[in-house]
Protein backbone atom coordinates (compact mmCIF):
# COMPACT_ATOMS: atom_id res chain seq x y z
CA UNK A 1 0.00 0.00 0.00
CA UNK A 2 1.37 3.81 -0.52
CA UNK A 3 2.21 5.82 2.10
CA UNK A 4 -0.68 7.17 4.44
CA UNK A 5 -0.95 10.12 6.14
CA UNK A 6 0.23 10.99 9.79
CA UNK A 7 -3.36 11.86 10.01
CA UNK A 8 -4.28 8.65 8.43
CA UNK A 9 -2.53 6.57 10.75
CA UNK A 10 -3.84 8.33 13.78
CA UNK A 11 -7.36 8.27 12.63
CA UNK A 12 -6.86 4.73 12.89
CA UNK A 13 -6.24 4.51 16.92
CA UNK A 14 -8.06 0.89 17.85
CA UNK A 15 -9.49 0.13 14.72
CA UNK A 16 -8.43 -2.74 12.70
CA UNK A 17 -6.44 -2.71 9.56
CA UNK A 18 -9.12 -3.71 7.03
CA UNK A 19 -10.82 -0.41 8.48
CA UNK A 20 -7.72 1.76 8.33
CA UNK A 21 -8.45 1.25 3.86
CA UNK A 22 -11.33 3.50 4.65
CA UNK A 23 -10.17 5.93 6.91
CA UNK A 24 -10.50 9.86 5.52
CA UNK A 25 -9.15 12.74 6.34
CA UNK A 26 -11.44 15.73 6.66
CA UNK A 27 -9.75 19.04 5.45
CA UNK A 28 -12.97 21.50 5.49
CA UNK A 29 -16.48 21.17 5.41
CA UNK A 30 -17.13 19.15 2.60
CA UNK A 31 -13.91 18.21 1.75
CA UNK A 32 -12.27 15.06 2.85
CA UNK A 33 -8.85 13.49 1.77
CA UNK A 34 -7.90 10.02 1.43
CA UNK A 35 -4.87 7.41 0.58
CA UNK A 36 -5.38 4.07 -1.74
CA UNK A 37 -3.51 1.27 -2.17
CA UNK A 38 -3.09 -0.07 -5.33
CA UNK A 39 -5.19 -2.75 -7.14
CA UNK A 40 -3.51 -3.13 -11.09
CA UNK A 41 0.21 -2.07 -11.18
CA UNK A 42 0.47 1.72 -10.69
CA UNK A 43 -3.50 1.81 -10.15
CA UNK A 44 -5.75 2.69 -7.32
CA UNK A 45 -7.69 -0.11 -5.93
CA UNK A 46 -11.46 1.14 -7.67
CA UNK A 47 -13.42 -0.59 -4.72
CA UNK A 48 -10.91 1.04 -2.38
CA UNK A 49 -11.91 5.18 -3.90
CA UNK A 50 -15.71 4.27 -4.41
CA UNK A 51 -15.19 3.23 -0.54
CA UNK A 52 -13.73 6.48 0.50
CA UNK A 53 -16.25 8.39 -1.53
CA UNK A 54 -19.49 6.63 0.45
CA UNK A 55 -17.36 7.52 3.09
CA UNK A 56 -17.15 11.42 2.46
CA UNK A 57 -20.64 11.37 1.67
CA UNK A 58 -21.73 9.73 5.30
CA UNK A 59 -19.57 12.17 6.77
CA UNK A 60 -21.87 15.13 5.86
CA UNK A 61 -24.83 12.59 6.89
CA UNK A 62 -26.65 12.68 9.88
CA UNK A 63 -27.44 9.59 11.90
CA UNK A 64 -30.47 9.03 11.31
CA UNK A 65 -30.14 7.85 7.78
CA UNK A 66 -28.59 5.27 6.40
CA UNK A 67 -26.88 4.84 2.37
CA UNK A 68 -29.41 2.84 0.32
CA UNK A 69 -27.54 3.19 -3.07
CA UNK A 70 -24.69 4.57 -4.97
CA UNK A 71 -23.67 5.21 -8.64
CA UNK A 72 -20.46 5.85 -9.93
CA UNK A 73 -18.12 5.97 -12.78
CA UNK A 74 -14.44 5.18 -12.99
CA UNK A 75 -12.93 8.22 -14.79
CA UNK A 76 -8.79 7.87 -14.65
CA UNK A 77 -7.02 5.56 -13.18
CA UNK A 78 -6.09 6.59 -9.83
CA UNK A 79 -1.92 7.14 -8.45
CA UNK A 80 -1.59 4.62 -5.37
CA UNK A 81 1.90 7.09 -4.88
CA UNK A 82 -0.71 10.42 -4.61
CA UNK A 83 -3.31 11.00 -1.69
CA UNK A 84 -7.35 11.71 -3.54
CA UNK A 85 -9.27 14.48 -2.40
CA UNK A 86 -12.91 14.03 -1.94
CA UNK A 87 -15.03 16.89 -2.89
CA UNK A 88 -19.11 16.36 -1.41
CA UNK A 89 -21.40 18.37 -2.65
CA UNK A 90 -24.93 18.07 -0.88
CA UNK A 91 -27.36 17.84 -3.76
CA UNK A 92 -30.37 17.66 -1.44
CA UNK A 93 -31.88 17.01 2.49
CA UNK A 94 -35.71 16.09 1.82
CA UNK A 95 -37.73 14.69 4.64
CA UNK A 96 -37.11 11.08 4.21
CA UNK A 97 -34.65 10.95 1.22
CA UNK A 98 -31.16 13.09 0.93
CA UNK A 99 -28.46 13.14 -1.97
CA UNK A 100 -24.71 13.74 -2.09
CA UNK A 101 -22.36 13.87 -5.22
CA UNK A 102 -19.13 13.08 -4.22
CA UNK A 103 -16.08 13.92 -7.00
CA UNK A 104 -12.55 12.19 -6.32
CA UNK A 105 -9.64 14.36 -7.36
CA UNK A 106 -5.82 13.71 -8.24
CA UNK A 107 -3.55 16.98 -9.66
CA UNK A 108 -7.59 18.88 -9.72
CA UNK A 109 -8.47 16.76 -12.42
CA UNK A 110 -11.34 14.06 -11.60
CA UNK A 111 -11.19 10.37 -11.40
CA UNK A 112 -13.82 9.00 -10.37
CA UNK A 113 -17.67 10.35 -9.34
CA UNK A 114 -20.54 8.89 -6.68
CA UNK A 115 -23.85 9.83 -6.30
CA UNK A 116 -25.25 8.08 -3.36
CA UNK A 117 -28.75 8.54 -1.67
CA UNK A 118 -29.71 7.99 2.03
CA UNK A 119 -32.88 7.80 4.07
CA UNK A 120 -34.71 6.99 7.37
CA UNK A 121 -35.79 3.70 7.67
CA UNK A 122 -39.70 2.59 7.43
CA UNK A 123 -41.96 -0.24 7.89
CA UNK A 124 -42.40 -2.13 4.85
CA UNK A 125 -43.32 -5.37 3.12
CA UNK A 126 -39.96 -7.55 2.73
CA UNK A 127 -39.50 -10.63 0.05
CA UNK A 128 -36.35 -11.75 -1.50
CA UNK A 129 -34.35 -14.46 -3.62
CA UNK A 130 -33.65 -17.96 -2.01
CA UNK A 131 -29.87 -17.43 -1.29
CA UNK A 132 -28.12 -20.34 -3.40
CA UNK A 133 -27.18 -23.26 -1.66
CA UNK A 134 -23.08 -23.56 -1.47
CA UNK A 135 -20.37 -24.97 0.60
CA UNK A 136 -19.24 -23.35 3.70
CA UNK A 137 -16.14 -21.21 3.83
CA UNK A 138 -14.65 -22.88 6.28
CA UNK A 139 -14.61 -26.23 3.91
CA UNK A 140 -13.30 -24.08 1.29
CA UNK A 141 -9.30 -23.32 0.23
CA UNK A 142 -7.55 -19.91 0.70
CA UNK A 143 -7.15 -18.33 -2.74
CA UNK A 144 -4.47 -16.14 -1.46
CA UNK A 145 -1.73 -19.29 -0.58
CA UNK A 146 -2.02 -19.87 -4.09
CA UNK A 147 -1.75 -16.57 -4.99
CA UNK A 148 1.70 -16.85 -2.73
CA UNK A 149 2.98 -19.66 -4.17
CA UNK A 150 2.44 -18.97 -7.73
CA UNK A 151 3.14 -15.17 -8.01
CA UNK A 152 5.13 -14.32 -4.43
CA UNK A 153 6.25 -10.51 -5.79
CA UNK A 154 3.16 -9.53 -6.68
CA UNK A 155 1.36 -11.06 -3.59
CA UNK A 156 3.93 -9.06 -1.18
CA UNK A 157 3.03 -5.95 -3.11
CA UNK A 158 -0.76 -6.12 -2.58
CA UNK A 159 -0.84 -5.66 1.25
CA UNK A 160 -4.15 -3.74 0.95
CA UNK A 161 -5.91 -7.17 -0.15
CA UNK A 162 -4.59 -9.03 2.65
CA UNK A 163 -6.47 -7.69 4.73
CA UNK A 164 -9.32 -9.36 3.56
CA UNK A 165 -10.87 -13.13 3.63
CA UNK A 166 -12.02 -14.99 0.43
CA UNK A 167 -13.05 -18.40 -0.61
CA UNK A 168 -14.01 -19.13 -3.98
CA UNK A 169 -16.72 -22.34 -4.81
CA UNK A 170 -15.53 -24.60 -7.07
CA UNK A 171 -18.17 -24.03 -10.08
CA UNK A 172 -18.86 -28.06 -9.87
CA UNK A 173 -20.09 -27.73 -6.39
CA UNK A 174 -22.96 -29.88 -5.33
CA UNK A 175 -26.05 -27.01 -4.63
CA UNK A 176 -25.40 -24.90 -6.71
CA UNK A 177 -27.96 -23.12 -9.56
CA UNK A 178 -27.57 -25.23 -13.20
CA UNK A 179 -25.26 -22.67 -15.22
CA UNK A 180 -27.24 -20.95 -18.38
CA UNK A 181 -25.15 -21.07 -21.64
CA UNK A 182 -23.48 -17.97 -22.98
CA UNK A 183 -23.83 -16.39 -18.90
CA UNK A 184 -20.67 -17.34 -16.96
CA UNK A 185 -21.18 -17.45 -13.01
CA UNK A 186 -19.28 -17.39 -9.68
CA UNK A 187 -19.84 -17.70 -6.34
CA UNK A 188 -17.61 -16.65 -3.84
CA UNK A 189 -17.51 -16.09 0.06
CA UNK A 190 -16.07 -12.62 1.13
CA UNK A 191 -15.64 -10.74 4.39
CA UNK A 192 -13.28 -7.85 6.37
CA UNK A 193 -10.10 -10.06 7.77
CA UNK A 194 -9.86 -7.73 11.28
CA UNK A 195 -13.04 -6.87 13.27
CA UNK A 196 -15.39 -3.68 12.64
CA UNK A 197 -17.20 -1.65 15.00
CA UNK A 198 -20.85 -3.35 15.22
CA UNK A 199 -22.47 -0.10 16.05
CA UNK A 200 -20.86 1.94 12.83
CA UNK A 201 -23.17 0.88 9.89
CA UNK A 202 -21.60 3.36 7.57
CA UNK A 203 -18.55 1.56 8.33
CA UNK A 204 -19.97 -1.75 7.28
CA UNK A 205 -21.28 -0.40 4.22
CA UNK A 206 -18.52 1.46 2.77
CA UNK A 207 -16.54 -1.54 3.85
CA UNK A 208 -18.98 -4.14 1.43
CA UNK A 209 -18.78 -1.27 -1.46
CA UNK A 210 -14.79 -2.09 -1.43
CA UNK A 211 -15.59 -5.81 -1.48
CA UNK A 212 -17.98 -5.80 -4.35
CA UNK A 213 -14.84 -4.97 -6.77
CA UNK A 214 -12.48 -7.23 -5.87
CA UNK A 215 -14.34 -10.60 -8.38
CA UNK A 216 -17.68 -8.46 -9.94
CA UNK A 217 -15.69 -7.90 -13.11
CA UNK A 218 -13.88 -11.20 -13.12
CA UNK A 219 -16.78 -12.70 -14.06
CA UNK A 220 -17.56 -11.46 -17.40
CA UNK A 221 -14.08 -13.38 -17.94
CA UNK A 222 -14.34 -16.74 -16.41
CA UNK A 223 -14.36 -18.26 -19.85
CA UNK A 224 -11.28 -16.92 -20.65
CA UNK A 225 -8.70 -16.71 -17.41
CA UNK A 226 -9.75 -17.43 -13.50
CA UNK A 227 -9.89 -14.52 -11.09
CA UNK A 228 -5.97 -12.99 -10.32
CA UNK A 229 -6.18 -15.00 -6.87
CA UNK A 230 -6.65 -18.01 -8.69
CA UNK A 231 -4.07 -17.82 -12.02
CA UNK A 232 -1.25 -20.03 -11.96
CA UNK A 233 -0.41 -17.66 -15.68
CA UNK A 234 0.27 -14.11 -16.89
CA UNK A 235 -3.29 -12.64 -17.61
CA UNK A 236 -4.64 -12.51 -21.52
CA UNK A 237 -7.53 -10.21 -20.50
CA UNK A 238 -7.49 -6.36 -19.52
CA UNK A 239 -10.04 -5.30 -16.83
CA UNK A 240 -11.16 -2.12 -16.28
CA UNK A 241 -13.89 -1.18 -14.50
CA UNK A 242 -16.47 1.83 -15.82
CA UNK A 243 -19.04 2.09 -13.58
CA UNK A 244 -20.60 0.70 -10.73
CA UNK A 245 -24.14 0.48 -8.67
CA UNK A 246 -24.72 -0.90 -5.68
CA UNK A 247 -28.31 -1.09 -3.72
CA UNK A 248 -27.98 -2.18 0.28
CA UNK A 249 -31.10 -4.12 1.48
CA UNK A 250 -31.07 -4.98 5.13
CA UNK A 251 -28.28 -4.13 7.76
CA UNK A 252 -25.26 -6.70 7.77
CA UNK A 253 -21.95 -7.32 8.97
CA UNK A 254 -18.95 -6.80 6.66
CA UNK A 255 -16.91 -8.52 8.88
CA UNK A 256 -18.54 -11.89 8.42
CA UNK A 257 -18.95 -14.28 5.92
CA UNK A 258 -21.30 -12.71 2.90
CA UNK A 259 -21.77 -14.86 -0.24
CA UNK A 260 -21.53 -13.00 -3.45
CA UNK A 261 -23.35 -15.08 -6.14
CA UNK A 262 -22.49 -13.29 -9.66
CA UNK A 263 -23.19 -13.46 -13.41
CA UNK A 264 -22.14 -11.89 -16.73
CA UNK A 265 -25.14 -11.78 -18.66
CA UNK A 266 -23.67 -9.86 -21.64
CA UNK A 267 -20.16 -9.41 -23.36
CA UNK A 268 -19.76 -7.38 -26.75
CA UNK A 269 -18.21 -4.08 -27.71
CA UNK A 270 -15.28 -4.33 -25.05
CA UNK A 271 -17.54 -4.19 -22.46
CA UNK A 272 -18.63 -6.74 -19.69
CA UNK A 273 -21.53 -6.49 -17.68
CA UNK A 274 -22.13 -8.53 -14.32
CA UNK A 275 -24.28 -8.70 -11.63
CA UNK A 276 -24.10 -9.81 -8.08
CA UNK A 277 -25.94 -10.60 -4.85
CA UNK A 278 -24.93 -9.94 -1.51
CA UNK A 279 -26.17 -12.66 1.61
CA UNK A 280 -25.64 -13.38 4.87
CA UNK A 281 -25.21 -16.73 6.14
CA UNK A 282 -28.51 -16.91 7.85
CA UNK A 283 -29.99 -16.40 4.12
CA UNK A 284 -30.59 -13.37 3.86
CA UNK A 285 -30.24 -10.58 0.77
CA UNK A 286 -28.22 -8.31 2.18
CA UNK A 287 -27.40 -6.05 -1.28
CA UNK A 288 -27.10 -6.21 -5.04
CA UNK A 289 -24.06 -4.39 -7.35
CA UNK A 290 -24.21 -4.03 -11.08
CA UNK A 291 -20.80 -3.44 -12.92
CA UNK A 292 -19.93 -3.27 -16.42
CA UNK A 293 -15.84 -3.33 -17.09
CA UNK A 294 -13.54 -2.57 -20.10
CA UNK A 295 -12.88 -5.88 -21.38
CA UNK A 296 -9.89 -6.05 -24.04
CA UNK A 297 -7.60 -9.58 -25.06
CA UNK A 298 -3.96 -8.65 -24.22
CA UNK A 299 -3.07 -11.01 -27.30
CA UNK A 300 -5.37 -8.38 -30.03
CA UNK A 301 -2.72 -5.70 -28.39
CA UNK A 302 0.76 -6.77 -29.32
Amino acid sequence: MSEPTEQQTQATGGIGPFAALLQIEELDKNLFRGWCHAGAPMRAFGGQVAAQALTAAGRTMDRGRAVHSLHSYFLRPGDPTRPIDYEVDRVRDGMSYATRRVTALQSGQAIFTLSASFKHAEPAESRQRTMPAVPAPEDLPDPFLLWERSDPEDYARADGFRTLQMRFIPPDAPGLPAAVPGVPQQFVWLRAGTPLPPDDQLLQVCALTYLSDLTLASTATLHLQPHRFQRTEPPEVILASLDHAMWFHRPFRADEWLLFAQRSPSASDGRGLSHGEFYSRDGMLVASAVQEALVRDRRGLR
